[in-house]
């Protein structure tokens, strides 16, 4: 009799481990076979990773409101903000009227110490236009970023001087904090805001707060308004600073709550 039921529980096992991947063979064949057609008799050409992108931010949209599918752009970008430095030219940009602004350099970044200020227009890239043309930001990023030690020329229209200046960039590692401020903002109270949980944000923290103790501060307004997350043991050892090992004060409607 056991050898029986074993038997019988072990072809069912089978059975239903058949009836998985013929469901997932079949579910597979069936989009290959949609994306086939598309290319052979849509009117115009396609992209079949752009489309696959496409169905894999719809299908995932189908499970919950948290599920989401993030591209290797967007995760190269935000390991930016997380490991705290990348290689570059160092400045902030931004794309205004399809113009490419720097809005600041980065304090002891190579466009710093050539002399690139603030409100400069980059016009052009490896003397190629990217003034007027529809430029994005990921391709602005592929343009500037780079090795280290490697060079790239740019030419920026600045105010008030009529002919463009040429700048040649060596590129180099720039460090990206996740303090943004740090400030008494009373004899007593010091102030620190911090961007995002990256793998210097601790280091930064216990320095800030180390700086404004020396200034007299008592209390601390620690702003995380817009921080966007980060790595969790990176919030972990920024919580063990403000939290003692046997009791967590939680402040609700401006009440403190012990809780154990």
């Amino acid at each position: 009799m056991n050898r029986v039921l074993a038997l019988f529980i072990t072809t069912f096992t089978f059975v239903s481990f058949a009836q998985d991947e013929t469901t997932k063979i079949g579910t597979t064949q069936k989009f290959e076979e949609v994306l086939t057609y598309v290319n052979k008799m849509y009117v115009d050409d396609v992209d079949d990773e752009a489309l696959t992108d496409a169905a894999i931010v719809a299908l995932l949209e189908k499970l919950d409101p948290h599920s989401t599918f993030i591209s290797k752009e967007e995760v190269d970008e935000a390991n930016v903000r997380i490991n705290g430095n990348f290689v570059g030219i160092g400045i902030r940009f931004q794309i205004l009227k399809d113009t490419l602004m720097v809005v600041s350099t980065i304090a002891g970044g190579p466009s710093e110490k050539l002399g690139l200020l603030p409100g400069d227009k980059i016009i052009s890239i490896e003397d190629e236009n990217v003034a007027g043309i529809g430029l994005k930001n990921s391709q602005v990023r592929d343009r500037l970023l780079g090795d280290k030690g490697t060079k790239v020329k740019v030419g920026v229209q600045r105010k008030k001087i009529k002919d463009p200046i040429d700048f040649v960039i060596t590129r180099d590692v720039i460090s990206v904090n996740s303090v943004d401020a740090s400030y008494m903002v009373t004899p007593e109270t010091g102030y620190i805001k911090l961007n995002s949980f990256s793998r210097s944000s601790h280091s930064e923290v216990v320095r800030a707060i180390t700086e404004l103790k020396a200034k007299g501060m008592q209390n601390l307004i620690f702003d995380l308004q817009g921080n966007g997350g980060g790595l969790l043991y990176a919030a972990k050892y920024l919580a063990d600073e403000f939290l003692s090992d046997d009791k967590l004060i939680v402040y609700s409607e401006g009440r403190a709550q012990p809780r154990s």
